[in-house]
């Protein structure tokens, strides 16, 4: 079987390597003679929020390494120029001006609007009207140079020649690693992964993890690229399996050494970046730690993020902080790059159960068991709203406690709510239900937690009688009922973009289901 490789990944392969290692002269006289360049940033999305935050001091260094079309960068400059002179810091906007290539470019192709911007520095005054145009302001042109930007630049992992080198790809093939005949990208590292077209509720057994004699999974996810499927255990071991398989992945070096990722107790919550490089884990005796998963390797640790365990986590859009929820009430942010406590949002009156971002992470939503859902501002840690589902009748409880939320896939602003009943919500940000959903069971069949299929189409509860509910979205019914454990049922994971469930019971094995 033959790998599909492009030439141009190999060089560029060959040039972040070059980079990495500060070889700036082989570096220049390779992209030059081959004409491909390595416009990639750490992160797009921090490279956008740069951008519209106007953090040019951070901005320029990393624009000096990229290989941008002409007119590009001279909006860019062009821009910075503009908001210095705004900022009536006319010396930097005259250096900038006299000193760049790019401007001095300007000055020779373009005279007139290079004209403007040298007589802008010379003004002892300032109209934005003048600076940005009618119709047009400072935040308008960031947005329009974000996008523009954005298009041009790549984010890929560090040091994947060494990587290549070390995990051998023939040998990640004939393992099975690699599907074969998939076109494989050597650059980014990634075959392309299969994604289910319709979404279908589980039916069969595919696979069964087994554990310990004395341990069980507390908590299982699988990861945003769907290569991996992590589980946290009562003992405080936290192993990474094939999601299809259920076997243990071997290619990690650590654990083939049997070597593991651990906490000194349970650990009860575990979260993925988006890019499936770094992982989050929180234990019963309030620590955290973050893992970089390739390697296995504890990059921070806070060993008094709370004062009781922690229950819930989420990394940030840009991967830079941690969220934290926990059974002392409390619901926290931790700098990745500070290792300290950064903020804190209290209000419930009982226990964290799940904690998340909104999709543009200006929000915080959590849950907890005093049955209430609160979205927080996250920036000032400022309770925006709150409310609760409605009051349970029949011979369920009242206000029972939330134990589960997640943001509907395909529509982020609507947000799905699994309580301590045989009932679960789609509902608004402000608390009114959209769909409600019941399972019909009166007694024995609360739910524990839930799961969202990956476009939303389905939602999984998993219930105390070990039953997982299948409930169609679209038509806001029970469609389907399945015994997955025996008993003592503690949670349910869906695949990102495949019809494959894992569910876990304090009994021992892991299951995963697919269509």
């Amino acid at each position: 079987m033959s790998l599909e490789i492009e030439a141009t990944d190999v060089i560029k392969v060959i040039l972040q390597f070059c980079k990495e290692n500060g070889l700036t002269e082989s570096f220049n006289a390779l992209q030059n003679e081959c004409q491909v360049s390595l416009n990639t940033v750490d992160s797009i999305e921090t490279f956008v929020a740069d951008i519209n935050a106007g953090r040019w001091d951070v901005l320029l260094p990393q624009i000096a390494q990229l290989k941008l079309p002409r007119a590009k960068l001279e909006n860019l400059y062009e821009q910075v120029v503009l908001e210095m002179v705004e900022l009536r810091e006319l010396d930097t906007a005259r250096a900038m001006l006299r000193q760049t290539q790019v401007l001095q470019r300007l000055k020779a192709e373009d005279p007139e609007r290079y004209a403007r911007l040298e007589q802008l520095t010379g003004r002892t005054y300032s109209d934005l009207r003048d600076l940005y145009g009618s119709g047009s302001s400072r935040d308008k042109r960031r947005a329009a140079l974000a996008n523009a930007l954005s298009t041009e630049v790549v984010m890929v992992p560090p040091s994947r020649l060494m990587s290549i080198v070390g995990q051998a790809v023939k040998w990640q093939q004939s393992q099975g690693l690699l599907p074969p005949g998939t076109a494989y990208d050597l650059f980014r590292g990634t075959a392309a992964s299969q994604r289910d077209e319709v979404e279908a509720y589980p039916s069969s057994l595919a696979a069964k993890v087994t554990f310990g004699a004395k341990t069980h999974p507390e908590v299982a996810i699988f990861s945003p690229d769907g290569t991996m499927l992590v589980s946290g255990s009562s003992d405080g071991f936290i192993e990474v399996w094939e999601p299809v398989t259920g076997k243990l992945k071997k290619d990690l070096t650590y654990q083939a050494d049997e070597l593991f990722m651990m906490h000194d107790e349970a650990v009860l919550a575990l979260a993925f970046n988006r890019e499936s490089s770094v992982l989050v884990s929180g234990s019963l005796d309030g620590k955290i730690k973050v893992w970089r998963i390739s390697s296995g390797q504890c990059l921070r640790r806070f060993d008094h993020a709370h004062a009781q365990g922690v229950t819930c986590v989420a990394l940030s859009r840009d991967g830079t902080q941690v969220l934290s929820g926990s059974y002392d009430g409390s619901i926290r942010v931790h700098g990745l790059k500070s290792g300290k406590m950064l903020k804190e949002f209290r209000g419930h009156t009982s226990y964290v159960q799940d904690v998340c971002y909104n999709a543009d992470g200006s929000q915080v939503i959590s849950c907890s068991s005093d049955a209430t859902v609160r979205i927080w501002d996250a920036k000032t840690c400022e309770q925006l709203h709150g409310f609760r589902p409605p009051a349970a009748g029949g011979g369920e409880k009242e206000d029972p406690g939330i134990h589960s939320i997640q943001l509907h896939p395909l529509h982020p602003e609507q947000i799905f709510v699994s309580n301590q009943s045989s009932s679960l919500y789609l509902m608004n940000m402000s608390g009114q239900v959209i769909k409600a959903m019941q399972s019909g069971k009166r007694e024995g069949g609360d739910f524990r937690t839930m799961a969202v299929s990956p476009r939303g189409e389905w939602v999984y509860a998993l219930g105390e009688d070990s039953v997982l509910y299948c409930f169609s979205t679209a038509a806001g019914k029970l469609e389907h009922i399945m015994q997955v454990h025996e008993k003592e049922a503690i949670g349910v994971a869906h695949h990102p973009h495949r019809n494959l469930l894992a569910t876990y019971a304090q009994e021992g094995p892991l299951f995963l289901w697919k269509a």
